[in-house]
């Protein structure tokens, strides 16, 4: 049997790179507050171990999880968490927007329709009135 690759300090780079480092102060340390060792080990085995395999480019990893956070529901804290993180890595608003919008029918309408409003929160309304080039109504870049 094949060892996993457990890398804690790739993981503590990633978090950062993907959340910022405020969000290891802040929200990790509340976390550790109230659940000692668990943040250390999302961290250690999430982003140091799942995020560092092979075979998925992390804006792939991030639509995947935009995806089945979505699904899940009930989870709209991780979920705006995630579609910052897409942001970051390269996603564009409209791509987050058309995520949601083509799991309707696989996840359903409410689900679907509680996602874009996590993500329309996230976003805010000017990066989401664009036609589709980037640039909304006024021709301002509504994704800068």
């Amino acid at each position: 049997m094949k060892q996993a690759n457990i890398d804690r300090e790739a993981g503590y780079r990633l978090l950062g790179e993907l959340a910022g480092p405020e969000t290891i102060e802040a929200t990790l340390s509340r976390l550790d507050a109230v659940a000692p060792g668990f943040p250390d080990w999302i961290v250690t085995a999430l982003f140091g171990g799942t995020y560092q395999r092979e075979g998925l480019a992390l804006r792939d990893r991030q639509i995947a999880n935009l995806a089945a956070l979505a699904a899940l529901g009930g989870v709209e804290p991780q979920l705006d968490d995630h579609v910052r993180n897409s942001l970051r890595v390269g996603i564009e608003p409209r791509e987050i927007v058309e995520v949601m919008v083509h799991l309707a029918p696989y996840i359903g309408v409410p689900k679907a329709l509680a996602g874009l409003r996590v993500v329309t929160a996230a976003l805010g309304k000017d990066a989401l009135a664009t036609d589709g080039s980037g640039e909304n109504e006024s021709g301002k870049d509504a994704t800068a």
